[in-house]
């Protein structure tokens, strides 16, 4: 038998980061569902409380929670140790913890480029580093998956800070996969499009957090552009099993990145084209470089607030996403509470 096989499945164990909301919650449900030992990390208690509670209404499993940032390299592999202990070992781990800001580069700051460095490719690091001893001594073949982006393979305006991010996670899950190829361990990176996952609530605007939020929002939920969250999570399990080198969900991603490998003077064009219709930087943004002036969540932010057409755009494409922000686990709960 195979190790996708339910009745193998049930002796595995699995570790996803950023489990309490989300994508990484629903991949979390996914795996249980499946069969495995689900172990949930993130850095929020109340949130982990809420996803174990989830997990088991809708899968019938009992998930284990973990409070571990993920951008403390420490942390991160007591976390890991732990849970291979508990659990007899490790054999799926899924690194998904990461953050949003969304704000021209200049307006967002150097300070929004290194968060999103810490939590997202560090927080990455730290978790593959800490988890591959344990998944080269699984007896059905340890595998690792790291959620990138399309925003890894191309970068996205006013998502830069997000983009550098995800551009070293795509580098480290390639290198990693050549370093462990030949051995029993696989690496998948996954490079989502936009997904319904709520996400909006949790993301950081800055520049006109109002007029950033409406368009994010709007077009993370629109059915065209972006994908259901619940098929996402199903095809990245599905990946991450069958040792997939690489997963680029939604056409619309894969059609950007294969044009950008194409064509990416044209790709880059036409990116700059687009963010000319995205809401421009203060001016005073230059005197902001380097600090975290006005980055506000969006949780907080009035969506009623601007003119006319700024609430038409939110309500014309928002409606789904704030649907899903509802059913997985995306509303505010207070800081964030560290291990």
């Amino acid at each position: 038998m195979t190790a996708t096989d339910p009745s193998v499945r049930d002796g595995l164990s699995a570790l996803v980061t950023g489990g309490s909301r989300g994508l990484g919650l629903l991949i979390a449900a996914r795996l249980a569902r499946r069969g495995y030992r689900v172990t949930v990390v993130a850095r929020d208690a109340g949130e982990l409380d809420r996803a174990v509670a989830w997990i088991r209404t809708r899968t019938g499993r009992t998930a284990r929670a973990v409070v571990c940032d993920v951008r403390d390299e420490r942390a991160v592999t007591a976390a890991v140790r732990q849970t291979a202990q508990q659990e007899g070992g490790l054999d799926l781990v899924i690194a998904n913890a990461g953050v949003i800001q969304v704000a021209p580069a200049e307006a967002a700051g150097s300070q929004a480029f290194r968060d999103a460095m810490e939590t997202i490719f560090f927080g990455t690091l730290h978790t593959a580093f800490a988890a591959l001893p344990y998944l080269r001594r699984s007896p059905a073949g340890g595998r690792l998956g790291l959620v990138g982006s399309v925003g890894g393979l191309l970068a996205v305006p006013h998502l830069v800070p997000y983009s550098c991010a995800k551009a070293a996670v795509r580098a480290l899950g390639e290198g990693l996969q050549e370093e462990t190829a030949g051995s029993a361990v696989s690496v998948t990176t996954v490079h989502p499009g936009l997904m319904r996952t709520g996400s909006h609530l949790q993301a950081e605007f800055g520049g006109r957090p109002e007029a950033e939020f409406a368009w994010f929002s709007a077009l993370a939920g629109t059915p065209l552009l972006s994908m259901d969250a619940g098929r996402a999570a199903d095809r990245i399990v599905c990946a991450v099993e069958r040792r997939r080198t690489r997963l680029v969900l939604t056409p619309v991603a894969r059609i950007a990145s294969l044009a950008h490998g194409v064509a990416p003077r044209l790709v880059t064009r036409a990116s700059g084209l687009a963010a000319r219709v995205l809401p421009p930087a203060p001016d005073d943004a230059a005197e902001q470089t380097g600090k975290r002036a006005g980055m506000r969540q969006g949780h907080a932010l009035d969506a009623s607030a601007g003119p006319v057409w700024l609430r038409t755009l939110r309500r014309a494409g928002s409606a789904l996403n704030d649907r899903a922000a509802r059913r997985y686990n995306q509303r505010w709960a207070g800081p964030p509470t560290s291990a």
